[in-house]
């Protein structure tokens, strides 16, 4: 996979009610904010590939392209923006702010595994972890999107069963969302 062939949707646009404050622009303990630490660790491995953030601004990257959310879900963000123009990449990394462990290496790891698993970019790729179905982290082909912006299901998990979709079974710490105080604390700790 190449950086012209792989682009970044970051989803920014979270209500943060269980933590109590914006989660996308939480102090990352490698630096920068949680959502600028994602956009590094995705240049890493995809350098000048594009990157839009859905919901809110970056604090350590105002330059990047925002799309607006509606802040009703992350299925209709993505209804939202599939809706309208982006550049044209094979596939996105679609990944909400929360998912603060990725690293170059396991984003490398998961686009190799993705591009042999699906190498035509027909199918969201999602992770089974924890025996869930989990979207946010998957790679969303382009020639999905008139699909996901004509579909209807207001759940995440529903709009991805709705399109065709390829299920890896993952079970990396990168798939854990940090959610509450608690969870914060204990990312923190880790590192």
């Amino acid at each position: 996979m190449t950086s012209s062939t792989t682009g970044l949707l970051l989803l920014s646009g979270g209500q943060s009610r269980r933590m109590g404050e914006a989660k996308h622009a939480l102090a990352h303990p490698a630096g920068g904010s949680w959502g600028g630490r994602l956009v590094q660790v995705f240049g890493t491995v995809f350098p000048g590939a594009p990157v839009q953030v859905l919901g809110d601004p970056l604090p350590d990257h105002p330059e990047l392209t925002v799309v607006e959310d509606s802040r009703q879900g992350p299925a209709r963000a993505l209804q939202t923006w599939a809706a309208q123009e982006a550049p044209a990449v094979l596939r996105w990394w679609v990944v909400a702010c929360d998912q603060v462990r990725w690293t170059p290496v396991s984003l490398e790891a998961w686009a190799r595994r993705a591009q042999v698993a699906d190498p035509q970019a027909l199918r969201w790729v999602v992770a089974q972890h924890a025996g869930h179905l989990q979207p946010l982290g998957g790679w969303l082909p382009s020639i999905l999107r008139p699909q996901v912006a004509a579909s209807a299901p207001c759940s995440l998990t529903a709009l991805a069963e709705a399109l065709p979709h390829l299920l890896l079974p993952c079970d990396g710490p990168e798939w854990r969302d940090v959610d509450t105080p608690e969870e914060r604390r204990a990312f923190e700790d880790e590192t």
